[in-house]
This record gives C-alpha cells, sequence and structure tokens, in this order.
C-alpha cells in the first residue's frame, strides 16, 4: 500500500506540473474566482450528493464519515474539462486538466477515523483578447491563480447510528490579474497589474445517521462550515507599455505599487440531506447545500457591476451495485452512478444571477479485488447567460479518480 500511495503521489505532481490553471471561465475574475466542488469524484459522479459514510471510500464532503472507514486510504483525482463560450461578441473553446484533490485516510481502532488531505479552494483562469468598443479602445484581461485548502479531519462513532466530525483547514494562495488597455492615437498603453496573498483558517463541522430498517439503509446527514477571515494583501500596479511583436507587454514606465491589506469573509456553508438504499447494493439521496456568499465581497472595492447574493445548491443522485461479491462476472461488481445539481452560484453582474446545473454519470470500476478503483465518468452542464453582455459557458468534464485501500499495522504471524 504504501508503495502505491509513493506512485501515486509520484505521478500526481507530474501531473500537477501542467495543471496550475485549473479554470478557464471568465467568471472567476470575481471575488476569490471560481469556487471548486469540495469532494470526490464518487459523490460528483452522483450528482453532488455526500450524505452517506463508506468504508473503503473517503467522503471529503461530511468529516463525521471518517470513522466509518476500515481500511487505509489513498485517494486522487482529476479532471478534463472542455468548455465552450458563447457571449455577443461570438464563440471560443477553452480545455484545462486539473488535479483536484488527494488525500490520506486512516482507521484508529474501531469508532475513530482521520484524514489528511489537499484541495483546491477556488480557481482564477482567464485570458480575454482584442476586446474593443465604439470608442476603439482595446483591452485585454488576464487572470491566473487561486486558493489551496490543507485540512485535517477526525470522527468519531458514538453508536453505531451516529457519528460526528470535525476538519481543520488552513487556506493559502495567491491571485494575480491583468488589464491592458489601449486608446487610438495614444502611442503607449496602460497596464494595471493587481496581485493578492491570501491566507485563513477555517472549520468544518458534521454528523451522520444512519439506520437499518428490515433490509433497507436510512441516511440522514449535516455538514456545517462557519464564516471565516481571509487575511488578504493586495498589491496595485500601474505602469505605461509598448507591445513587442510576439504581442508581450513591455514596460516603458511604471507609478510606485499601491498596497493594501483586507480582511475577506469566507461565507459560511449548510448542507443537510438523507438517503435510502441497501448497503453494497443501491442508494439514492437528496442533498441541500445553503451558502452565505451576500457578504461576501471582491478582492478589490471598485469591480463595477458585481455584486454577490446567498448561494443554493440542490443534489439527487444515488448508485448501483449488481452483485458486490461476483467472483464470475466483472460486469456486476461495477459500481454505476448518476446524479444532477442545480446551483445558484451567489453572483450577480449586472443585474444577472448566474446560475449552474449539471447531469452526471460513470463507473466504479474495482481492481485486483473489490477494494480498491477507478472511477471515472463524465459532468455535463451550463453556467452562466449570454444576456446583458454576458458569457454562458457550455462545458464537459471528464473526471477520474484512484482509490487505494489495504490494512495497516497488521501484525503477521508466521508458523
Amino acid at each position: 500500500m504504501i508503495k502505491k500511495i509513493l506512485l501515486a503521489t509520484y505521478l500526481l505532481f507530474s501531473f500537477a506540473a501542467i495543471a496550475q490553471q485549473a479554470t478557464s471561465s471568465p467568471y472567476s475574475f470575481y471575488g476569490v474566482g471560481d469556487i471548486r466542488f469540495k469532494g470526490t469524484v464518487e459523490n460528483r459522479l452522483m450528482g453532488s450528493v455526500g450524505i452517506f459514510p463508506d468504508s473503503i471510500h473517503i467522503n471529503l464532503q461530511n468529516p463525521a464519515s471518517y470513522s466509518s472507514l476500515k481500511l487505509a486510504s489513498f485517494t486522487v483525482g482529476g479532471a478534463f474539462n472542455s468548455t465552450r463560450i458563447n457571449s455577443y461578441q461570438g464563440n471560443d473553446k477553452a480545455q484545462r486538466t486539473t488535479l483536484d484533490y488527494m488525500a490520506v485516510g486512516l482507521p484508529i481502532g474501531k469508532k475513530y477515523g482521520v484524514v489528511l488531505g489537499l484541495i483546491p479552494y477556488s480557481a482564477v483562469g482567464y485570458r480575454i483578447q482584442n476586446t474593443i468598443d465604439a470608442s476603439g479602445i482595446k483591452r485585454r484581461y488576464e487572470g491566473s491563480g487561486g486558493l489551496n485548502k490543507v485540512f485535517l479531519g477526525y470522527a468519531y462513532q458514538i453508536n453505531p447510528n451516529f457519528s460526528v466530525g470535525a476538519d481543520l483547514s488552513y487556506n493559502f494562495g495567491n491571485i494575480q490579474t491583468n488589464n491592458i488597455k489601449y486608446v487610438p492615437e495614444v502611442e503607449f498603453g496602460t497596464q494595471e497589474t493587481n496581485t493578492s496573498e491570501m491566507a485563513g483558517v477555517n472549520v468544518n463541522l458534521g454528523a451522520i445517521y444512519q439506520r437499518k430498517v428490515k433490509n433497507h439503509d436510512f441516511y440522514a446527514s449535516l455538514a456545517f462550515t462557519p464564516q471565516s477571515n481571509l487575511r488578504t494583501s493586495n498589491v496595485r500596479t500601474i505602469s505605461s507599455i509598448l507591445y513587442s511583436e510576439d504581442y508581450t507587454p513591455g514596460i516603458i514606465d511604471q507609478l510606485d505599487p499601491e498596497k493594501s491589506t483586507v480582511t475577506l469573509k469566507l461565507p459560511s456553508q449548510l448542507s443537510f440531506g438523507g438517503g435510502f438504499g441497501q448497503n453494497k447494493k443501491w442508494l439514492i439521496g437528496a442533498e441541500i447545500t445553503l451558502k452565505q456568499t451576500g457578504d461576501f465581497s471582491n478582492r478589490f472595492n471598485d469591480v463595477k457591476q458585481a455584486s454577490f447574493e446567498n448561494a443554493t445548491r440542490y443534489s439527487l443522485g444515488g448508485y448501483y451495485i449488481p452483485n458486490y461479491n461476483s467472483f464470475s462476472n466483472y460486469l456486476k461488481k461495477i459500481t454505476y452512478r448518476a446524479g444532477m445539481r442545480f446551483e445558484k452560484t451567489g453572483m450577480v453582474i449586472r443585474n444577472e444571477s448566474i446560475k449552474d446545473y449539471a447531469f452526471t454519470g460513470g463507473f466504479g470500476l474495482p481492481l485486483g479485488g473489490v477494494f480498491s478503483n477507478l472511477n471515472i465518468g463524465v459532468e455535463y452542464g451550463r453556467r452562466g447567460t449570454a444576456k446583458a453582455n454576458l458569457v454562458e459557458e457550455n462545458y464537459t468534464n471528464v473526471i477520474m479518480s484512484l482509490s487505494l485501500n489495504d490494512k495497516w499495522f497488521v501484525k503477521r504471524k508466521f508458523d
């Protein structure tokens, strides 16, 4: 198991070297960027439903689930994203390969579980060139960076039906945006560069209740993340520039940087849901997530025609396994997952509330037995609107994860 983790970690960082820019959305300009899904591929393929514990899969959405782990678990996930961007100016296409998470989970005794992981919180990535308005002014917008989260979680099973848990997270990262403007008949252009260094701590609390009634299992899940502070150090630089032949801006003159320190509020979040099914056979569940993004703000206060409202996500999904213990038919051991979600993202731009919805489906393929598995699937969705000179994003995500499981600290006996 340890050798597998070392190999997967090596592949992970090799993969991460080409996956630094995790989004291609113009909407990532606002706030701290495009907020990423905090969950595994297994949950994402079920419409982002994360209501139930699992003995061989790490559930990153509710820390109370860690107490259900029966084996040492390592999971890593990523995605290939293809997005078609539609606007009044025309259509464009962007593609990205991203690293979505990495986590290690360990059972401690029969009632405790601990998980250590790394997951992106947000991502910024856009490049819009040659935007020309009625006065002939040319503009270019670029952004990169994001916010990451490293966390340590702990869970305790109070009794066979009820578990509680908590994550402690350290959020850190940086964001850089460049805005360039060229005015007709003016020799030099103007470049505004904004850089933000961010750091902060937050917690995530969870509880899961499960009960067996005859041949069915019932689940209820609750997770809450209180509002937290994100200390942000901003630097704004204004420069006069001249483009070179390869369209790279060269700085001619530069004003003294403007520095400021602000405290952003990461919004509180409440998720609750329920479901029922048969263990290792099938499950259907639903979940609602409420986020207080109405109190959120942009890194710089001079962003125009943009504000925030409270966000809501509705998720529905489940899985089906024909025969978990089949030895003769591999197809019957495959886990089939599907789901859907609808999300009010919390962004309001030019009086348009930005919404996001998606349909998901995929498979869990057993590897070398019934414990380790490869999960792969597709997420197809749409975000935003082409109204009010905005953009509509039609995206397809091919998502994949590797989940490795084994027993650790087992004393071996020899005759």
